[in-house]
């Protein structure tokens, strides 16, 4: 392994959780190895390892630029991830709110709408989303 790679699993595994680094590593196959080894390294271990702003900032930016492009199925996990990042459900609103005025209503208003179920599930798994 990769130096970057090393670092991009610990802060994947802080951000994500063990339980979902651990079904993702026990689903990958040789096909899409390559791919995760790059989100490992690029997204994990450059991009969110970079200490220049802090996790929950770079929540609010994953959770608004997902919103902005209209990747909602990559918004549960980034929810989730709140947990993790300190980022508060107020956080991801006012982040939501700048998708609306920036890239769009509909989609802000969508990931409000996949943010709400998530937070409610969560819920219902007992993790404090206050």
């Amino acid at each position: 392994m990769s130096e970057r790679r090393d670092a991009g699993m610990k802060v994947r595994r802080a951000v994500l959780g063990d339980a979902h680094v651990n079904r993702a590593e026990a689903a990958k196959t040789d096909f899409d190895d390559p791919f995760q080894t790059l989100i490992t390294e690029g997204a994990w271990g450059t991009v969110w390892a970079s200490d220049g702003i802090s996790r929950r900032e770079r929540s609010m930016l994953t959770l608004a630029l997902l919103a902005a492009t209209g990747n909602f199925d990559e918004i549960p996990m980034h929810i989730r991830a709140t947990a993790n990042t300190g980022a508060s459900k107020r956080d991801v609103l006012e982040a939501f709110q700048h998708v609306a005025i920036y890239a769009g209503v509909p989609r802000a208003n969508h990931a409000l709408k996949v943010a709400k179920a998530t937070y409610k599930d969560m819920e219902a798994d007992g993790i404090d989303t206050a």
